[in-house]
């Protein structure tokens, strides 16, 4: 009898799991998929990506019913490698990768935009600033970025080979963000590099670096990049937003929900909301930094067109993926408006 009992139990396991993975299937295949997504972050830590930890901790992802991980990762690059390896079902980073990897055969597409603006900042070692005053004295310097391949990259290159200095005539140094970035500067490890708020208000604030120039304005971004430059955004793979278009809406409701709270808040009133540790030992600079880059934000989270189109001129000028492909690369499908738009009402 027990064994039978172990027999009939066994079979009754059995169908429920086939009963669970049909259901599982079925909802897959309608778009009302599991509300499970893990999101990489290229740089949490950085104000140009607050929206994703600040949605979590205003309780925006639960409202929607998801259930949301966040991964640091520590540059957009990597967090990018992860989505195209299945690893993820979403990243927060930069909206150009979507165009890079059209040029190389992935199709990724932007679902809310953060930002019309890269929200980045070309710094100068303050012992350096007389040498480098702008990207024409890139030539025989020592440049961070946060990694090879990321997009304060791809915006080097594009800057020195605007002011006519080639990738060979310069050296370009992995710096990373924050702690790492500001040891590289001090130390003479680089000269100027790119980087973002907080390390920009902790640099300026201990007269270690300098601006030379700022693309946390449109006046600034227009100024370097010829136009908008949409940067900080959601960007999924296109299977994934064709098949679980549900999910999807609830994380832009989740998200427009957030840039709205950052439009309708003051700086303080936002840091009050992060993890302490975002802010370290020093809040007011925290604050200060959250000051300076507030107004790159987007508040519907709607894409601008004409700065999409911009990227791909930027990126078609220089990038060995891009720059080939430029006049075949179709940009509308490299973003989506629809659910941005939907999530208004």
């Amino acid at each position: 009898m027990k064994s039978r009992a172990v027999t009939i139990g066994a079979a009754l396991l059995a169908v429920t799991i086939a009963t669970t993975a049909c259901q599982t299937k079925k909802s897959s295949a309608s778009g009302a998929a599991s509300d499970d997504v893990t999101i990489m972050v290229g740089g949490a830590a950085k104000v140009i990506y607050l929206p994703a930890k600040l949605t979590e901790q205003l309780g925006y992802f639960k409202d929607q019913g998801l259930n949301v991980k966040l991964v640091d990762t520590p540059a957009g690059v990597t967090a990018e490698t992860a989505l195209i390896a299945n690893q993820a079902q979403g990243v927060v980073g930069f909206y150009d990768h979507t165009i890079d990897m059209q040029a190389k055969g992935k199709c990724l597409t932007g679902v809310v935009q953060f930002a019309n603006v890269p929200g980045e900042v070309e710094m100068v070692a303050t012992n350096k600033a007389a040498a480098i005053g702008s990207p024409s004295d890139f030539k025989g310097k020592k440049l961070g970025v946060t990694s090879a391949g990321s997009s304060t990259d791809f915006l080097t290159q594009y800057l020195a080979g605007k002011a006519g200095v080639s990738t060979a005539d310069y050296t370009t140094v992995k710096a990373g963000a924050d702690s790492t970035f500001i040891a590289a500067l001090n130390s003479g490890g680089i000269d100027a590099g790119m980087t973002t708020d907080p390390t920009v208000a902790k640099l300026t604030t201990s007269g270690d670096g300098k601006i030379l120039l700022d693309m946390r304005t449109e006046a600034g971004t227009r100024k370097a990049l010829g136009g908008l430059y949409p940067a900080s955004s959601l960007y999924m793979s296109c299977d994934y937003v064709a098949s679980h278009p549900q999910t999807v809406q609830k994380l832009a409701n989740a998200f427009v929900k957030t840039l709205k709270f950052i439009k309708g808040n003051e700086a303080a009133a936002i840091a009050d909301k992060m993890p302490a540790d975002y802010a370290g030992s020093d809040k007011s600079l925290y604050v200060k930094a959250i000051s300076d880059s507030k107004a790159m934000f987007n508040e519907t989270g709607v894409m601008n067109p004409e700065g999409a189109k911009n990227v791909l001129e930027v990126l078609g000028s220089f990038s060995p993926a891009v720059k080939p492909k430029k006049s075949s690369i179709d940009v509308s499908k490299t973003y989506t408006t629809k659910f941005a738009q939907a999530a208004q009402s």
